[in-house]
């Protein structure tokens, strides 16, 4: 084969591996999208309409400055009026750079509360900035479409999340606004209390029946788009099952934990009211699957959803409310942006499933398991000291200084469920 014969073609993300466009793409993120943001209109009214119109426009006007300044007219030394440079850089801008950054717009106007109150009017300001942030430095620095390796509507949120995080305490139903709570069930107490379990039943989660920002509480209407872009193959299964499986995972261990020291929480129900609060849905849907700053192979994908998940489950059970954080699935999906590029390192990325490759992902499983039980047992204080009768009661035994350490709380947990007794 003659060597003249190879021709290497340079493309940006999004890597489409169909022969679709990235106009049909984001169409396709676009109707997905939609009942979210119909539920939204009908449950959050004016307050909605506000939010994602204003989102979209700050956003939109960015990408379009940025398309004006890309493609102004090359220095020619020459003057060249105003409007000569303005019909030079129009002749740049098409359809994508309206409805990629119209995307990143709505995503934002999910993430963040309905309205704040005192001030009212804050809720503007955190809305132009976050957007303007996140376009700018978490897009239009790497160079625009295809070039970030972050998701600008994450970027824009965390930014104000942490610059702006008292308005984040103000949290909507039905127009009836909540200030003194962290906006769902994942506050402070969770872990061992079963009060916090009372306020929401699991279907009042699933149906949207409670606190929380626009995007994550319409479970159904999240479920209903996800279906939509897996049968169009719009987004990598992959991710999806990887993140979501690898959550479930994680918590149903927690949940164990949990339920050994307070008894009054079961182990699924803790399971299910991690998965239907915050946003893990929403972020697993319609954020962490963003093309462009996923991975490109297929075991990168599955390790970068386990990486997410990881993060996300970590960032609840032992961040849970430092500096406003609760939840943590924003965070998370910055930090598997982070590890994207390195599991798409040419040295050891393939696209096919390997022992390396498959090696990486039980160490990941594992390891945040052993994790999970380890420190969770300390947080919630099952290696406190325990009395005789209740440690002759369980079979176990005590160390030197009196407490059950990591390996007798498992014991005890195995041991509590009758495991050991098989």
């Amino acid at each position: 084969m003659n060597d003249s014969s190879i021709q290497i073609v340079q493309q940006t993300s999004p890597h489409l591996r169909r022969r679709d466009s990235l106009t049909r793409m984001m169409v396709d993120v676009l109707i997905a999208l939609a009942p979210v943001v119909i539920f939204d209109l009908v449950y959050f009214g004016l307050d909605a309409v506000r939010n994602i119109l204003l989102s979209v426009a700050v956003m939109a006007l960015c990408e379009f400055i940025y398309v004006l300044i890309k493609n102004r007219i090359p220095y020619d030394g020459e003057h060249h009026k105003f409007g000569e440079q303005l019909m030079h850089g129009l002749k740049a801008y098409d359809i994508n750079n309206f409805l990629v950054p119209a995307i990143s717009g709505i995503i934002f106007a999910m993430c963040i509360p309905a309205k704040t109150t005192n001030p009212t009017w804050a809720i503007y300001f955190i809305i132009i900035v976050g957007c303007v942030f996140g376009m700018v430095i978490g897009k239009l620095v790497f160079g625009g479409t295809g070039h970030n390796i972050f998701n600008p509507a994450v970027v824009g949120f965390i930014f104000t999340k942490e610059c702006f995080g008292s308005f984040y305490d103000s949290w909507t139903q039905h127009n009836v606004v909540d200030v003194n709570t962290s906006g769902t069930f994942l506050g402070k107490g969770y872990l061992t209390s079963a009060s916090p379990y009372s306020k929401f039943s699991l279907l009042d989660l699933f149906l949207g029946n409670t606190y929380g920002t626009m995007g994550e509480i319409s479970k159904y209407c999240i479920l209903i788009g996800l279906a939509y872009l897996l049968i169009r193959r719009t987004i990598d299964w992959r991710v999806v099952v990887s993140y979501l499986g690898t959550f479930c995972v994680l918590m149903l261990f927690a949940g164990i934990i949990v339920h050994v020291k307070t008894p009054e929480i079961g182990v699924f129900q803790f399971l299910g009211y991690q998965l239907l609060s915050g946003g893990v849905l929403f972020g697993a849907t319609y954020m962490l699957t963003d093309p462009v700053t996923m991975p490109i192979t297929r075991p990168s994908r599955i390790m970068y959803g386990m990486i997410a998940a990881v993060a996300t489950v970590f960032i609840r059970l032992f961040v849970n409310g430092f500096n406003y954080v609760y939840e943590g699935v924003a965070f998370s999906i910055l930090i598997a942006n982070m590890f994207a590029p390195v599991l798409d390192y040419p040295k050891w990325s393939t696209n096919a499933y390997t022992w390396k490759n498959i090696l990486a992902m039980a160490l990941i499983g594992v390891v945040s398991i052993a994790i999970v039980l380890w420190a969770l047992s300390a947080k919630v204080g099952l290696n406190e000291p325990v009395s005789s009768e209740s440690s002759s009661s369980i079979g176990t035994t005590t160390s030197a200084d009196g407490s059950t350490g990591p390996s007798e709380a498992i014991r005890l947990i195995l041991d509590s469920k009758g495991i050991l007794k098989l």
